[in-house]
C-alpha cells in the first residue's frame, strides 16, 4: 500500500530527525547576542552560517544583508508555478544574553538534549523556530514529488530583534521589492500549551513617552510659597489620576477612536481556551485581576488598548523630610495599541491631553520614543485558515486562536508590504524565553516542521481557489 501524503511527510521527518537536530545544535553554539558589542562577530558568524545552511537546503538565493547594525539573512526559492502566491517567512537569528552564572544548569551555548527537550539559548527564541522551516520545505518536496515549493518562498531573518530591531524598518523599506509578498509568516511566537495548539492572529502596538512638568526654577520653601504657586509633583499626580476613568477606561480624548472591536466569534473562541486565572495571577506575582470593565482578562491583555504608568518621580526622595516645592516632576507612560490605532495619532492625542490638563504656571515637555504599530489578521482570512488547517493536520486536533499582548516588528512588515501577517509558532510558555535554561520541546519542534510541510501546498491551493472565483 502506498503512503498517504501525511504519512510520507512524517516518514521523511523521522528519517531526517537526527541530522536536523545536529545541524540546529551547531547553529545554537554560535553566541549571537546582538545586545553585547563583543559578540558582534558572533552575530555575523550566525548570519553567515544560516545563509550557507539555506543554500544547502536548496534555496537558490541566500544572502547576508547588511544594516547599520547587525546583519540579516534573506533567502528565496521560487515556485515552478508562476501563478503561485509569494510567502515571506520572518524570524531572527540573534539571541538574548546568557551566562552559566545566571542560573543555567549547563553552558547556554552548548546544546544539551535531556529526554524530549533541547536546552540552549535560542532553542525556542528564535533559532529553533526559524530552522524548522528548512526541514519543512524538504519534507514538502519529498512528499509531493515537487522540485520547487508550491509557493514562491522567501525568508527574512534579522539579527537585531533582541535589541529592539532598531534598523529593521530601514532594512525592509530599502529592500521592499525583494521581500514583496502576498502573505507573511512570523515564526517568532508560540502556542497556548503542549496539548492546546493555537494560532495567533495579531499583536498589539506600542507607544512610549516621558512627561516632565516644570514649576519653579528651583526647589523652593513650602512654608514661604506653598499654596500660592503650583506644585509640579502634585500636578503629575493629578495627570496620572486623570489617565483612567472609574471603569478603568483610558480617559484621553480620542484614545479609542477607530479601533477594531472584538467580534462575538473571537470572544467565544477566547473563552474556549483552558485559562486558569488563579494560576495566571500567580505567574504575574499579583493578587487580583483588574482592568477595563466589560472584558475578560484574556481580552484585556490581547485585544484591548492600555495606558500604563511605568515610573513616576519628583521632589525629595531621601531619608527624613525636606519641606520643599520641587522644581520638576515626571511620569513615564506606555500605551499598548490595538488594530485601528496609530502611534502618531496617539502621540497627538496625548500631547493635546497634557496641554489641556496641566494648569497655568506649569511648563511641560512630552518626549515620545519611536512607536510600533499593531497588526491583526481577521479570523476568516483564507491565509489564516490555511495556517490553522496545516497545524491541525500536524497535531491531529482542532486548533484554537489567540492574540499576543506584546509588540514586535511584524507590524512593520504588514505596514510596508501591505500583506496579511500570520503567526506560526510551536513554542510553549515553559520554554523560558529570555530566562535561564531556555529549551524547546523536540516533539513540538517537529510538529512545526510538519506544519510547514503541509502549509505551502494548502496556501497555494487556497490562493488558486480565491483567484478562480
Amino acid at each position: 500500500m502506498s503512503e498517504t501524503p501525511d504519512s510520507a511527510v512524517r516518514t521523511y521527518i523521522e528519517n531526517h530527525r537526527a541530522a536536523f537536530l545536529d545541524d540546529l545544535a551547531e547553529w545554537l553554539r554560535i553566541p549571537s547576542v546582538s545586545a553585547q558589542p563583543d559578540h558582534a562577530g558572533d552575530v555575523r558568524r550566525s548570519a553567515e552560517w544560516l545563509a550557507a545552511g539555506l543554500k544547502e537546503t536548496g534555496f537558490p538565493t541566500a544572502e547576508v544583508w547588511e544594516t547599520a547594525g547587525a546583519p540579516a539573512v534573506f533567502a528565496e526559492w521560487p515556485s515552478d508555478d508562476p501563478q503561485a502566491p509569494t510567502v515571506l517567512v520572518y524570524g531572527h537569528h540573534d539571541v538574548q544574553p546568557a551566562a552559566r552564572e545566571d542560573g543555567w544548569h549547563t553552558d547556554p551555548f552548548e546544546p544539551v538534549v535531556q529526554g524530549n527537550r533541547l536546552y540552549a539559548r535560542g532553542a525556542a527564541d528564535d533559532k529553533g523556530q526559524v530552522f524548522f522551516h528548512t526541514l519543512g520545505v524538504r519534507a514538502h518536496l519529498a512528499a509531493t514529488g515537487r522540485t520547487a515549493p508550491a509557493v514562491h518562498l522567501k525568508l527574512l531573518v534579522e539579527g537585531e530583534e533582541e535589541s529592539g530591531s532598531p534598523h529593521f524598518r530601514q532594512l525592509i523599506e530599502a529592500h521592499k521589492d525583494r521581500i514583496a509578498a502576498d502573505a507573511v509568516i512570523v515564526s517568532d511566537t508560540g502556542m497556548w500549551s503542549e496539548d492546546t495548539p493555537t494560532v495567533c492572529t495579531g499583536m498589539r502596538g506600542l507607544a512610549e513617552c516621558e512627561i516632565e512638568l516644570h514649576g519653579p526654577d528651583q526647589d523652593i520653601h513650602s512654608g514661604s510659597f506653598g499654596g500660592a504657586v503650583p506644585n509640579p509633583a502634585t500636578e503629575v499626580a493629578r495627570l496620572v489620576a486623570a489617565l483612567h476613568d472609574e471603569h478603568a477606561r483610558v480617559a484621553i480624548p480620542g484614545f479609542y477612536e477607530g479601533i477594531t472591536e472584538l467580534t462575538a466569534e473571537e470572544r467565544a473562541l477566547f473563552a474556549e481556551l483552558p485559562f486558569d486565572e488563579e494560576r495566571w495571577l500567580r505567574t504575574a506575582k499579583s493578587h487580583g485581576a483588574h482592568g477595563e470593565a466589560g472584558y475578560t482578562t484574556l481580552e484585556r491583555v490581547w485585544a484591548r488598548p492600555t495606558a500604563e504608568v511605568n515610573g513616576i518621580g519628583g521632589g525629595y526622595q531621601g531619608a527624613g523630610s525636606k519641606t520643599i516645592i520641587p522644581s520638576s516632576a515626571l511620569v513615564k507612560l506606555s500605551f499598548r495599541l490595538v488594530a485601528g490605532q496609530d502611534p502618531d495619532r496617539l502621540e497627538e492625542a496625548v500631547r493635546a491631553w497634557v496641554a489641556d490638563t496641566v494648569p497655568a504656571g506649569v511648563r511641560h515637555t512630552v518626549t515620545f520614543s519611536p512607536g510600533t504599530r499593531p497588526c491583526l489578521t481577521p479570523l476568516d482570512h483564507p491565509a489564516l485558515q490555511s495556517v490553522a488547517r496545516a497545524m491541525g493536520r500536524a497535531f491531529e486536533q482542532p486548533v484554537l486562536f489567540t492574540r499576543e499582548g506584546g509588540s514586535g516588528p511584524a507590524a512593520d512588515l504588514q505596514d510596508v508590504l501591505a500583506a496579511p501577517v500570520l503567526f506560526l509558532g510551536i513554542s510553549v510558555p515553559s520554554d523560558g524565553w529570555h530566562a535561564p535554561n531556555e529549551k524547546v520541546e523536540i516533539d513540538l519542534l517537529l510538529k512545526g516542521v510538519e506544519t510547514t510541510a503541509y502549509l505551502w501546498g494548502d496556501l497555494a491551493e487556497t490562493w488558486r481557489d480565491a483567484h478562480a472565483r
